[in-house]
């Protein structure tokens, strides 16, 4: 039932439309004006009647559908149960009337569209408003422990009085202390048996799988202790020794790198390699192979090509010490950039090395996680950017993907003077899902 490419004509021609609209005349003669009497609705279809069962009884909240019958200019509100839709005229004609099903869940259920005419008659037709299952994107931290609170970032979390929400782990354990429920998020406990794998959620209108899996192993690149297969320790002038961090209270899976120091809020005022940055250049010979030519990680470029690979990592800011400045320039490197034997930092401000930016302070001016850890995602795809935030001329491909450097630094925003202390854990590639 959800036609996508139908919205997506549907948006294209509000464009054209709009166009005409802003050149028409006042005194056009042909000016739209709501009609009289009532209309008729003999049937609802998708936007393009030629479309294989193009009738609908029912359609999905959000989705563009076209009504078609008589006299439709004498509509002059339109709901769909207790919600009312937004009327646009350019798509309005004595026989059709396209519109968007909206996009909230309606309190009272009837089943029911409601044409009100300008005289206030109301004239009912029977249609369903589909809610979609719930969709589960993301999760506050993929590597939290037993017994900690996570929250499911998505839509159409429904706890219904009838049919509550349910959420189950791999290997159907289920959760049974759910702390918090609204449509785009809900809060729970994560059982002291907690399995690794993807997470489902059930509302009475079905279940969605997460796009991410707990405690997902695959692919990691540096956990900092060896315990996930990820190396315990890079490869370049900067190894990350100097901010290795053996495990401790503020640990979420063992050793992690900690970022910590004095960053000027000038743009690129501040370059401190030793207290914010590793690198791993690759060198086979001495046992550090290119990242790319690990067989897991050669398997997932395989199957998903670039674009369809995410890094991730996990994230830990104390409120007491907040990030206000620079950017996390994350740079994958290849050979022809940087390997240990021609070790060198100038690609770090070479505009010629696309990469991904981090500036989670951007939009608030500072930024922390409470003190607790939280996942990162970053698309490959996203890897674009210069060191300054520009556009880089050269684009990201899989050549690029045999060595790693973190460093934070520029960016190419303002921010203030601050000393932050960045805590970092378990970097990895993994499939967007």
């Amino acid at each position: 039932m959800k036609n996508n490419r139908y919205t997506n004509w549907f948006f294209a021609a509000v464009v054209v439309a709009a166009s005409f609209s802003m050149a028409a005349c006042e005194d056009e003669p042909d000016k739209y004006e709501v009609a009289g009497g009532k209309p008729i609705l003999k049937y609802v279809r998708v936007p393009d009647p030629a479309a294989a069962d193009s009738l609908l009884t029912g359609a999905y909240m959000a989705n563009t559908i076209c009504l078609v019958g008589e006299n439709l200019r004498s509509v002059y509100e339109l709901y769909f149960n207790d919600q009312k839709a937004i009327l646009n005229t350019s798509y309005i004609t004595d026989h059709t009337l396209m519109v968007d099903v909206p996009k909230e869940i309606p309190s009272v259920v009837t089943d029911k569209i409601y044409m009100v005419t300008r005289a206030k008659d109301t004239i009912d037709y029977d249609f369903k408003v589909l809610v979609p299952a719930p969709t589960v994107n993301s999760i506050s931290c993929e590597f939290a422990k037993p017994g900690s609170e996570v929250t499911l970032i998505g839509d159409y979390f429904i706890d219904d009085p009838n049919v509550p929400l349910t959420i189950t782990m791999a290997g159907n354990v289920e959760v049974t202390n759910i702390t918090n429920i609204t449509k785009t998020a809900v809060s729970f406990i994560l059982p002291d048996n907690a399995p690794a794998g993807y997470i489902n959620v059930k509302s009475i209108y079905g279940t969605g799988r997460s796009k991410f899996r707990y405690h997902d192993t695959r692919n990691i690149l540096f956990d900092w202790d060896g315990s996930h297969g990820g190396m315990a320790i890079a490869h370049g002038w900067r190894d990350g020794s100097a901010v290795l961090k053996e495990a401790d209270e503020n640990s979420i899976d063992g050793a992690y790198i900690r970022f910590a120091g004095e960053l000027k809020g000038g743009i690129g005022a501040t370059w401190d390699e030793e207290h914010f940055s590793f690198n791993y250049w690759p060198e086979p010979s001495a046992g550090y192979p290119e990242l790319s030519a690990r067989p897991e990680f050669a398997e997932l470029l395989e199957e998903y090509g670039v674009n369809g690979l995410q890094l991730k990592f996990e994230v830990n800011i104390p409120s007491s010490n907040p990030w206000q400045s620079c950017a996390l320039q994350v740079m994958f490197t290849g050979n022809d950039v940087v390997t240990y034997a021609t070790g060198n930092n100038a690609y770090f401000s070479d505009t010629n090395v696309p990469r991904g930016l981090w500036l989670p302070w951007k939009n608030t001016g500072s930024y922390d996680t409470g003190g607790k850890w939280t996942t990162v995602s970053m698309n490959l795809s996203e890897f674009n950017k210069t060191h300054e935030g520009n556009k880089c001329d050269r684009a990201f491909d899989k050549t690029m993907l045999t060595g790693l450097t973190f460093f934070v630094w520029a960016g190419g925003v303002e921010g203030k003077d601050c000393n932050p202390v960045i805590m970092i854990d378990n970097i990895r590639v993994v499939p967007i899902e």
